[in-house]
């Protein structure tokens, strides 16, 4: 059998993801010399992925969060909340590595290698081995539909706010919404990661220029920073967190990234793609937080850009510039729920099918259906999406890894004194308290309005289109 088709039939559910114990010859074998992917993407298509996949509009409520953080509060944690997810990300991307060579194959799915982590673990773990494969497919794919959900809103509100000005009719966002159904179906149609670079680069090249529109607002008329606060009221740090987690994670899209990889040796290191675009990345969300809320103070939006005279040409260019770059980035993240779906639950049903890739184009744009049906029937789909996505954060990016870590190290190999069994538990807790942080932040939302979470941004568009 090749390693190929060792992928195929993991991915198909042919072969159990089983640690194998007694394996003595796991150091001459290296995964990344055997990967065979079809259409492999270079290191540079991988950072411009990540950037697209994590510059959402996210980056947009950080001078929001700040407000809520306080200007050096904001500052510190911002920078610590982004080594963290950085940090998460390498050690699932290290377990998944070590399972491989365990294994003796070249590529092991998240799910798949959560599976194989727990059976090599403590065997209080064993029972959940099978379960858990399927929960990390599911927070996944719905995690990942939620964000493409709230790019529909986002896109669809952007246009409508922009056009109703030009017209005598005020007409419905679910028309605006229908109306970039097609669009929306052909952007997610691009067959594969290598196509989708292009898109994902000229996407990039708006979203900066974006940036710079954005900077020109704010150091018009900087006020004094004694005027900010320095330290937020503690009941808003909740939402800070629950802002801040949602505009640094991108998992699901960079884990898929990572697989795909033509050398994905590049991915880790200290210089390696990951460090070098989370570094980015994490500098960005921190400049413009930081010197949003420097501007804007507690007048801040939930987007900045809302901050902008919408009269001003230069506001309307940067609102309909953003909402394109997130059109495009639309197509990144809705790849990622029809991969797993497509490989790892359909394809196999559809192999024998004179069309299997007209299946696969029908699952796309039933995904697409999908995000817009409960985009348009859920006018408070935000606060379910960002509870669900604070769950899921927390367990794919931080709880999980560390679990898998914990396993692949069991019993010899944790370190002088467990340190790394204590600092994996610690990681475990810090993830719970996010999951905390969600649920408080939805509660307020639920309470009060409008708060300052993930999905904020779009609550306060349909809000603003009410009026």
């Amino acid at each position: 059998m090749t390693n190929n088709e060792t992928i195929m039939l993991q991915k198909f559910g042919k072969i159990e993801a089983k640690y194998e114990p007694n394996a003595t010859d796991v150091d001459d074998y290296d995964p990344h010399e055997y990967r065979n992917i079809s259409h492999p993407i270079t290191n540079t298509e991988t950072l411009i992925h990540i950037f697209k996949g994590s510059l959402g509009i996210g980056i947009l409520a950080m001078p929001d969060a700040f407000r809520n953080a306080g200007i050096v509060s904001g500052f510190i944690f911002t920078i610590l909340i982004g080594t963290l997810c950085t940090y998460g990300l390498h050690i699932l991307v290290q377990a998944q590595y070590i399972l491989c060579k365990r294994k003796r194959v070249p590529l092991l799915t998240y799910p798949d290698s959560m599976k194989a982590a727990l059976l090599s673990g403590p065997r209080i773990f064993h029972a959940f081995a099978n379960a858990s494969s399927i929960l990390v497919d599911t927070f996944l794919v719905m995690y990942q539909l939620g964000i493409c959900c709230g790019y529909v809103i986002f896109v669809a509100a952007s246009f409508k706010r922009l056009i109703d000005t030009y017209l005598s009719e005020d007409l419905s966002i679910v028309l605006y919404a229908l109306f970039l159904l097609i669009p929306f179906i052909l952007i997610l149609s691009v067959p594969n990661l290598k196509w989708l670079a292009p898109f994902s680069l000229f996407s990039n090249v708006i979203t900066f220029v974006c940036f710079g529109i954005v900077l020109y607002y704010i150091f018009n008329d900087l006020p004094s920073i004694s005027e900010r606060s320095y330290v937020g009221a503690f009941y808003t740090f909740p939402l800070y967190f629950g802002t801040t987690f949602f505009a640094l994670e991108a998992i699901g899209v960079v884990i898929v990234l990572e697989s795909n990889m033509k050398t994905p040796k590049s991915f880790g290191g200290s210089f390696g793609v990951l460090n070098v675009s989370m570094f980015c990345i994490i500098l960005l969300n921190v400049g413009i937080g930081f010197l949003g809320y420097w501007r804007y103070g507690d007048e801040t939006h939930s987007s900045v850009i809302l901050n902008f005279p919408l009269e001003d040409t230069l506001a309307k260019i940067v609102q309909g510039l953003y909402s394109l770059a997130i059109f495009i980035s639309y197509g990144l993240q809705g790849y990622v729920p029809v991969d797993i779906l497509w490989n790892t639950y359909l394809a196999h049903r559809f192999s024998d099918s004179k069309y299997p890739k007209l299946w696969e184009y029908l699952l796309r744009a039933v995904t697409v259906f999908v995000t817009f049906a409960l985009a348009i029937s859920m006018p408070r789909l935000g606060i379910f999406i960002s509870l669900f996505g604070a769950f899921a954060l927390s367990a794919l990016g931080i709880v999980f890894p560390a679990i898998m870590e914990i396993c692949v190290k069991w019993p010899n190999d944790l370190g002088a004194g467990n340190w790394i069994l204590i600092k994996d538990i610690a990681l475990i807790a810090v993830g719970i308290c996010s999951l905390l942080f969600g649920i408080y932040s939805c509660a307020l939302e639920m309470n009060i309005g409008f708060s300052s979470i993930q999905f904020h941004s779009i609550q306060y568009y349909l809000f603003m289109l009410q009026k």
